[in-house]
């Protein structure tokens, strides 16, 4: 049945979401893998590890509610038995209605996995070169080596293109002043898993002032090409005093019976097991470090914070898919070489790891079946495999989101959409399933 010798073997480059996802995949369909990590070897302005699959923004992988785009997208994956949604179960901290994990145990738990299958060899060292005739799958991640990026540029013949991304600091846990602040999630969903430090206006405006006059690192040849999903929180004050209060600093659903209502609240949410680290919910920065230390002591609560990792800016580079990627994240014009991550045009945990998950699907078919399956653009998983491969002027990464989904094509209450995207989403992705019985 399957036009293979049962000796092919799949390369992957990178060992971040995407990748490992590609691997553990391809690796029960008892398809040999060689999974290349550069890090600690080689490290990237970003990563603070040689860690597989280390997270180095926030430790949120967003909601769990399948009526969210993020949350059905999760459900999608572990119908594939998806090693980083299994890995985030495994890891997970209190976070209300999201999925929030402690960073260490969530990436031990990949290596762990990885390190022990007999279907995957790992090795440590940087990739500069691309061999277009053998099974690739290139998940190198928005910061991706300068060699290898120069390859992949000579390969699709286009421009460098990039944002800037953010990371938002860390505090000690046991230097925050829990006289001032409180635990409580928004709209009390789930547990009490945010310690939320509320501000009177006085205290906003006072914050507010120093926020937008604060010193910023230099810019290193970027303008404002900044993410909008990962804006710094610095961007955002700028655009107007009341534009942190619809945003992260939202007071809305938090208040506490009791005591007056906050005119704005900032979050903090756990970032390991053991609950001696919060991030700072919204608030990645390009600040300065002693800029950073000033603006933080203002925050209630946060006054003498024991900053353990000071927030801090890189560079995401990525693809224009479009021109260069089909709905399988496979190259147009090498059959053998696929993308996946956000260097292929998607944009954050779950979605990085869903398409190289998808990639893996798919390459996984052309080995067994000498043809690629798309997902159906039904699902969340199809719907961004579609998005990041259909011509777009200005195509800019993008989070799995509901208005990537088809219409549904008939008369409906709106408050059932939600719903009904779910339900045709399970169902197109049982049929694909059916139809590919071949998948272990």
């Amino acid at each position: 049945m399957y036009n293979r010798s049962g000796d092919e073997m799949v390369k992957i480059v990178g060992a971040g979401l995407a990748g490992v996802e590609a691997a553990y995949f391809l690796a029960n369909q008892n398809i040999k893998v060689k999974l290349y990590e550069m890090r600690p070897k080689k490290m990237t302005p970003a990563h603070q590890t040689g860690h597989f699959a280390e997270l180095v923004c926030s430790n949120s992988l967003r909601s769990n509610d399948e009526l969210n785009a993020v949350g059905l997208l999760k459900r999608e994956m572990q119908s594939f038995n998806s090693l980083v949604i299994e890995a985030a179960y495994y890891a997970q901290v209190p976070a209300g209605s999201s999925l929030a994990v402690d960073r260490d145990m969530f990436s031990g738990y990949i290596e762990d996995k990885i390190n022990n299958h007999p279907y995957i060899e790992v090795i440590r060292d940087e990739v500069k070169d691309i061999d277009v005739d053998a099974y690739t799958i290139v998940a190198a991640g928005p910061l991706a080596s300068d060699s290898l990026f120069d390859k992949i540029k000579s390969l699709v013949h286009q421009g460098h293109l990039h944002f800037f991304d953010a990371i938002a600091p860390i505090i000690d846990a046991s230097s925050i002043d829990m006289n001032t602040c409180y635990l409580k999630s928004r709209y009390d969903k789930g547990e009490a898993a945010y310690i939320n430090c509320p501000m009177s206006k006085a205290e906003y405006e006072r914050f507010y002032q120093a926020l937008t006059t604060a010193d910023l690192v230099e810019h290193k040849g970027f303008e404002n090409n900044v993410f909008e999903g990962c804006m710094p929180v610095e961007v955002m004050a700028s655009r107007g005093e009341q534009t942190l209060l619809y945003g992260p600093l939202k007071p809305v659903g938090l208040e506490v019976e009791g005591k007056d209502k906050p005119y704005a609240v900032i979050q903090l949410r756990q970032d390991d097991y053991s609950k001696s680290m919060y991030n700072i919910v919204g608030f990645q920065t390009h600040l300065t470090w002693p800029a950073q230390k000033k603006v933080i002591s203002l925050i209630p609560g946060l006054e003498n914070a024991k900053i353990i990792r000071y927030g801090v800016m890189h560079r995401n580079t990525y693809l224009e898919s479009p021109n260069i990627l089909n709905p399988a994240f496979q190259s147009k014009a090498y059959p053998k070489l696929f993308f996946a991550g956000q260097i292929s045009g998607v944009e954050g945990y779950v979605e990085s790891a869903a398409s190289g998950l998808n990639a893996a699907i798919q390459m996984a078919s052309l080995i067994k079946n000498d043809k690629i399956v798309p997902l159906p653009k039904e699902t969340m998983m199809g719907a961004m495999a579609y998005y990041i491969s259909t011509p777009n002027k200005s195509f800019v990464p993008m989070n799995a989101n509901l208005g990537l989904f088809p219409e549904l094509g008939y008369k409906h209450k709106k408050k059932e959409r939600k719903m009904l995207y779910r339900d045709r989403s399970l169902e197109a992705l049982k049929a694909f399933k059916e139809e590919n019985d071949w998948i272990i």
